[in-house]
């Protein structure tokens, strides 16, 4: 079994990447960065998150991407779970933030793969390091979960809009609807793994959520019970991932989120059958959203953090 989850002090050394070494006026100004990251990630409140935050400790942010920094200084390899399944296919949040994740670790020198079931796994097998997994509760989730961490070895687990298993051990959909014969599990990797986990959610039946189970009691949704070290809250989840980039870019003085470009991943993810988790079609926006929305918040992190 894993670690008891545990909190990662940014001033005690513990990272192989340590602020401390960037000068307290930069350590400082990164900090106060999180902050304010954090309030815009959640400030539109598409599903409640915004009264999340408060149970969250400040700068959880910062904290997660540290650890991301720690695995691309080491070049080790990180999972990253996603797809969310909507009917029969998969939904656009998520994955864009995924891949946008894949890309800016890789370019730091880490070996993430997307860890997902199908039809995603084998959608984007072509292009990404892929770990597939089976649909369903016939196989042993346990088995599948401790043989990838065996082969990958990985230094860290990142989940982004991965459906959490509820307390109930089902899982659910933002309308309420049983969607277990359709999710493949990545609770087990969290629950297996023996390194620092994060999540990423924008709506309390993610894996993470259990994390701030009593902060979820007046949301309208079946909550997940996965905890996880780190969790982030966004409006949109791949918003979540693209403050982690942005913070991720301040520390290594690169614009990193001005190297992404997630219209192209949503038209390479619509051709490959995606749709809005929202309206439920094959369509360029995430949860309900145009695109435009995301550059939006894109642009505003970069002023954030320097860039733009």
């Amino acid at each position: 079994m894993r670690k008891s989850s545990r909190a990662f002090d940014l001033t005690t050394g513990s990272h192989v990447f340590d602020l401390k070494e960037l000068g307290d006026r930069t350590m400082g100004s990164i900090e106060e960065t999180s902050y304010v990251l954090e309030a815009l990630l959640v400030e539109r409140n598409l599903r409640g998150m915004a009264e999340v935050k408060p149970a969250l400790k400040p700068g959880y942010s910062l904290r997660a991407a540290c650890l991301l920094a720690d695995v691309a200084t080491t070049q080790g390899c990180v999972f990253i779970g996603t797809g969310f399944p909507v009917t029969d296919t998969f939904e656009t949040d998520g994955p864009v933030g995924a891949i946008a994740l894949y890309e800016a670790l890789e370019k730091l020198g880490a070996k993430p793969v997307i860890v997902c079931g199908p039809p995603l796994s084998d959608a984007i097998a072509k292009e990404y390091r892929v770990e597939p997994l089976k649909l369903g509760t016939a196989h042993d989730r346990v088995a599948e979960a401790k043989a990838a961490l065996a082969k990958w070895q990985p230094q860290l687990l990142l989940s982004i809009e991965r459906p959490g298993m509820a307390a109930d051990g089902g899982y659910y959909n933002m309308r309420g609807e049983d969607i277990s014969p359709r999710t493949a599990c990545f609770d087990s990797f969290m629950l297996e793994c023996e390194c620092p986990t994060i999540a990423i959610g924008d709506g309390g039946n993610e894996i993470g959520m259990g994390n701030v189970t009593s902060a979820l009691e007046n949301l309208n949704i079946v909550p997940a019970s996965t905890k996880c070290d780190e969790l982030v809250i966004a409006d949109v989840s791949n918003w979540g991932g693209y403050g982690l980039i942005a913070l991720l870019g301040q520390m290594e003085e690169r614009d990193l989120l001005g190297e992404i470009h997630p219209i192209k991943i949503l038209q390479y993810l619509s051709n490959l059958g995606s749709v809005d988790g929202v309206t439920r079609l094959n369509q360029l926006t995430e949860d309900g959203l145009e695109a435009s929305a995301g550059d939006e918040l894109i642009v505003k992190l970069r002023q954030l953090t320097g860039f733009a």
